[in-house]
């Protein structure tokens, strides 16, 4: 019998080399990049302050739903009940149209069409609506329904009054950024938070030149290794076959533009790319 823990399911480097998209033929690259382009997504629609033709004040999310949703992230269907889903764990729910609006303006806006709002009793409407459900309920039968996601946002906060850096005028703002950044990389699923806070907190120090105490070292109080820290910032992407998806490695790689978006699309761009 599995026993429950609060900590967050770990995968292996070995699975995430092996995943189900990279075992349906989608290449390493493309499936990178619709995994930062869906977090985007995620992001964007709970984005305080975003403008969806009236659906923004509505679609408003907390960050901890957003940050919530996009490890469980796979795209644009799946994207969509994450966020349905994180939304429901952090108690912040919102309504199936409203995120159905969002989306349909991400997508249009995405693919530089001219905005045309939907109509609630259209068949497109309803196979999104429908592609939701779907997705919430395929996320919870995978993730065996243990949809606890502990988050390092507030162990970064710790650290940072523990190591005397909460009142630096930088550090602060750019290792939160950080921590948003990497929700668009595997690193959430590779390590625990404790190393993903001081992992952030590292590289902020590193970029503003602020040397952290090693004697004792900083990061053995917070049950995080060096290794594991340093492993965040390394280039390449391969490192003794393990595939980290570095924070660092999302400001060295542009985006590419018109990725495909559903499964139609991506069979396509597979074969005329082959």
């Amino acid at each position: 019998m599995s026993k429950l823990s609060l900590q967050n399911a770990i995968l292996t480097f070995e699975q995430l080399e092996a995943t189900p998209s990279r075992k349906d033929g989608i290449p390493e690259e493309l499936e990178d990049a619709l995994r930062q382009l869906g977090c985007e997504f995620i992001q964007s629609a709970g984005k305080p302050g975003s403008k969806f033709f009236g659906a923004s004040s509505k679609m408003e999310r907390p960050q901890v739903a957003m940050a919530t949703a996009q490890p469980y992230y796979s795209f644009q269907e799946i994207g969509m009940g994450a966020l349905f889903l994180a939304s429901k764990v952090q108690e912040s729910s919102c309504k199936i149209r409203d995120l159905i609006n969002v989306y349909h303006y991400l997508i249009i806006r995405y693919q530089n069409m001219p905005y045309k709002p939907l109509e609630y009793f259209g068949q497109t409407f309803y196979d999104m609506k429908d592609s939701i459900v779907i997705a919430e309920m395929q996320i919870l039968k995978r993730l065996g329904f243990n949809v606890h996601v502990q988050l390092p946002y507030g162990l970064m906060v710790n650290y940072l009054q523990v190591l005397e850096l909460t009142e630096h005028k930088e550090i602060p703002q750019k290792a939160w950024g950080y921590l948003n950044d990497a929700l668009r990389t595997n690193i959430y699923v590779c390590y625990q938070p404790p190393t993903i806070a001081c992992a952030v907190i590292w590289l902020a120090a590193r970029i503003y030149q602020v040397k952290l105490p090693t004697e004792p070292p900083w990061w053995s109080l917070f049950e995080a290794k060096l290794e594991d820290i340093l492993f965040f910032q390394s280039l390449p992407v391969y490192h003794q076959k393990k595939n980290a998806g570095h924070i660092m490695r999302l400001y060295a790689i542009e985006l590419p533009p018109n990725l495909p978006l559903t499964l139609e699309e991506i069979k396509q761009h597979i074969n005329t790319t082959q």
